[in-house]
């Protein structure tokens, strides 16, 4: 499938920014800011399902599919974020960037309880911006109306598919020198998983006082942890 891919910038370097579950590409705005003001061309694609994307079956394997078929090759960094680092990971031998960043990454998503993806779909379908506010304090404006876009171009059918991923999605090694950041207050990552990458080859960095959306809960802690891969 031919994703929707926003692009912009026109920097030598290339950076591709792909987004996590229920949000779309409106998500990157701020690291997209600083990428371009750092000489990037940025291009950030709305997965299968979200954003101005096609809708279709939705499995791992299909989104990083996606990823290959519709970003360039050879970029000098691709970040994800849990549901998109997951996805880039599966397309990373494709895409060979040549640096990867995975953003509290969904490596283990089958350990979410079943009934969380329930609570998800609920809150998406009665979104607003009150909600969002409360539910994520520490939020911009910006990243308040973000998330409530990319809700609304939500396919809320793809949380009942999530549920059922198979969990065996932690990479054995690294395809590209690559970054895990670990949120402290993660609900998927943890100091076990942590310690089982970093055997892999994997650099880790836990990002303190920040939970699964680390780029908005501390966006300044969020740049910092990307010290020497941006």
């Amino acid at each position: 499938m031919k994703l929707h891919v926003h692009e912009r910038g026109d920097g030598d370097k290339v950076a591709l920014l792909v987004h996590g579950g229920m949000s779309d590409h409106g998500t990157w705005h701020a690291l997209e800011d600083v990428l371009v003001a750092r000489g990037y061309r940025v291009y950030a694609p709305d997965l299968r399902g979200h954003g101005l994307s096609e809708r279709g079956e939705y499995r791992p394997e299909l989104m990083a599919d996606d990823l290959a078929e519709s970003l360039p090759v050879g970029a000098d960094v691709a970040i994800g974020h849990s549901l998109g680092a997951l996805a880039l990971s599966l397309a990373v031998e494709r895409l060979l960037p040549r640096k990867a960043v995975y953003s509290d990454p969904g490596f283990r998503l089958a350990t979410v309880p079943a009934g969380a993806y329930e609570g998800m779909r609920v809150m998406v379908a009665d979104a607003s911006p009150e909600s969002i506010r409360a539910m994520n304090p520490r939020w911009s404006e910006a990243d308040v109306r973000a998330e409530l876009e990319g809700f609304r171009k939500f396919d809320l059918s793809f949380l009942a598919e999530l549920g059922g991923f198979d969990g065996k999605y932690v990479p054995a090694a690294p395809v590209v020198p690559s970054l895990v950041q670990s949120a402290a207050n993660s609900f998927i990552m943890t100091p076990e998983l942590n310690e089982e990458l970093r055997a892999n080859g994997f650099e880790v960095r836990v990002v303190d006082d920040v939970a699964h959306c680390i780029h908005r809960d501390d966006f300044d802690a969020f740049l910092k942890s990307l010290d020497g891969w941006i």
